[in-house]
């Protein structure tokens, strides 16, 4: 055990020593916004001399995701769904203009989210239009540059993808920026570029990194067949839904998370046993991360999603006060193991006295287990891009709205359901069995059975509200499925009291509108106004 821990540490310090070197000259080739230096792009590509420069290009394009994904502004949108919250006052304005859905083209959370996906989009660019000299030559392993090539069309199109779930209209770029006067493309030619990209990562990829595996390395930290499977699976759940409410993906999403089900082993990807164990930092590295942006200290690169971003700001915790749950939410989650490693619940929110919310666990961590001194503002916390719960609830919903209900789109839902309930996830229960808490004691009252009949795909839904809480997926699912009116017209608590009995209320109230005319982002402004043709 000692020599393979060494071995995988030893590993990840070079990557991450290599990545930065990587990124310090891809950056010379790079934009990082939408209007780069024009003459940088009149000389014509250079191009790749051996498959060794093309590997440090796609270190690169891994560093710059982590550069994007540092900090919340990648997933600020999600503060528009009704479990998370922020502070109700202080420097979080851009986060209110989710919360209260009433988000402005100059919002800055927008800007630099769009400046940085656009950046790993015009390196994916600049990468692919270098490799001509590398194809059919008998020098070059040809299955090395497929897999190399792979994981660039899987960056561009996870870069479009997230950017398309905040706007939703887009430029196409597809070849080195600028593009003098490039209008917007509907939603429908960005979908279809996405899904392009995907299946061409899809098919290039190996069902499971050979470098990573045998050094130990759990999480696809380089993406894989399960991978491009996997965010193809949620794209079409998507692309079902609003709003170009194409039913037909609903099959193809069935089919693309079915693969990487059935193909799970081969990919390195299952559940972790205890559901708590996959927010505690020894536990970055698992098999149930399905994309893994990773961090490393040693090497500089850490990241500012977790720990005192979670904590309020006043004494003894002196956090950041930017990501809280929302009250109505944590009163109508389901009681038992999940919901314990998802909450704070050693922490007393209710009587706090500057801001009164929820503490998300999945933030913080789970007590005890991230420091609270020094730059405890850091930390070396991986972010799972997509774990492999959501394959499971993705088939499972998938099935049921394309009318293919199996028994094991069941098995999936109740996969998920057992864990949450603090049972063995492949151990079916047919006959009813106390749930546990997380130390395993039974928690009086509540008993658990598997399901086999009812709505499945409503059920996966409502299963996917409680298991991805704080994990920036609500949201979307409310988009998708034209619910954020009936979830956020309803956030008043009920239960939720003080210790003199006063009843709480959310801090953020809603400001905008909740109809559809209002799910999606505007263009950030500084764009528009560099070229005004995109609102066209």
């Amino acid at each position: 055990m000692k020599m393979k821990k060494d071995k995988r540490t030893n590993h990840y310090t070079r990557f991450f020593i290599a990545t930065l070197l990587m990124i310090s000259i891809g950056m010379t080739n790079s934009c990082a916004d939408l209007d780069p230096d024009l003459t940088e792009f009149n000389v014509p590509p250079e191009s790749f001399a051996n498959l060794s420069e093309l590997e440090t290009s796609v270190f690169g394009l891994y560093g710059l995701v982590r550069t994007a994904a540092v900090f919340t502004t990648f997933y600020s949108p999600s503060w528009a769904g009704d479990d998370i919250t922020t502070h109700s006052g202080l420097n979080k304005g851009d986060f209110r203009e989710f919360d209260q859905r009433n988000v402005s083209a100059t919002n800055a959370r927008l800007l630099n989210n769009w400046r940085g996906m656009y950046n790993i989009i015009n390196n994916t660019n600049i990468i692919l239009s270098r490799v001509d000299a590398l194809q059919g030559f008998d020098t070059v392993d040809q299955d090395e540059l497929s897999r190399l090539l792979g994981e660039v069309y899987f960056l561009r199109g996870m870069a479009y993808y997230h950017l398309a779930r905040t706007h939703e209209k887009l430029p196409l770029a597809l070849s080195r920026l600028p593009q003098a006067n490039v209008s917007a493309s509907s939603r429908l030619e960005v979908f279809m570029q996405i899904e392009e990209d995907l299946l061409e990562a899809e098919s290039r990829l190996p069902m499971i990194n050979a470098a990573l595996a045998s050094a130990g390395i759990s999480g696809a930290t380089r993406v894989n067949k399960g991978s491009a499977r996997g965010l193809l699976a949620r794209f079409y759940l998507d692309w079902a839904g609003f709003p170009l409410n194409d039913s037909s993906k609903y099959v193809l999403a069935t089919e693309m998370a079915k693969k990487v089900i059935d193909d799970s082993s081969a990919h390195g990807f299952d559940l972790v046993e205890n559901f708590q164990d996959l927010w505690k930092l020894e536990n970055r590295f698992n098999t149930e991360s399905l994309f893994t942006i990773a961090y490393n200290s040693s090497a500089r690169i850490r990241n500012l999603k977790f720990n005192r971003v979670g904590y309020p700001g006043e004494a003894p915790f002196r956090g950041w006060d930017e990501t809280y749950g929302e009250i109505k939410f944590f009163e109508d989650f389901p009681e038992g193991a999940r919901k314990d490693a998802t909450y704070r619940m050693d922490i007393d929110w209710k009587n706090l006295t500057l801001q009164k919310s929820p503490i998300l666990a999945k933030i913080t961590g789970p007590a005890g287990d991230l420091p609270m001194t020094g730059a405890w503002h850091f930390t070396e916390r991986n972010d799972f891009y997509m774990r492999y719960a959501e394959i499971l609830l993705t088939y499972a919903e998938a099935s049921g709205r394309s009318g293919n209900i199996t028994t094991d789109s069941w098995e999936a839902l109740n996969m998920v359901r057992r864990r949450a309930a603090g049972l063995p996830f492949n151990t079916p229960v047919t006959s009813p069995v106390p749930q546990l808490d997380l130390e395993g004691n039974e928690i009086l009252g509540l008993t658990y059975v598997d399901i086999t009949t009812g709505d499945l795909a409503e059920l996966a839904f409502t299963e996917r509200k409680w298991e991805f809480t704080g994990e920036y997926l609500r949201w979307n699912d409310l988009v998708r499925m034209q619910r954020v009116e009936q979830a956020l017209s309803n956030r008043t608590p009920s239960t939720s009291t003080t210790s003199d009995g006063t009843l709480l209320q959310e801090v953020n109230t809603i400001s905008g509108s909740l109809g559809t005319d209002n799910y999606f982002s505007p263009l950030p402004q500084v764009i528009v106004d560099e070229n005004p043709n995109l609102l066209n």
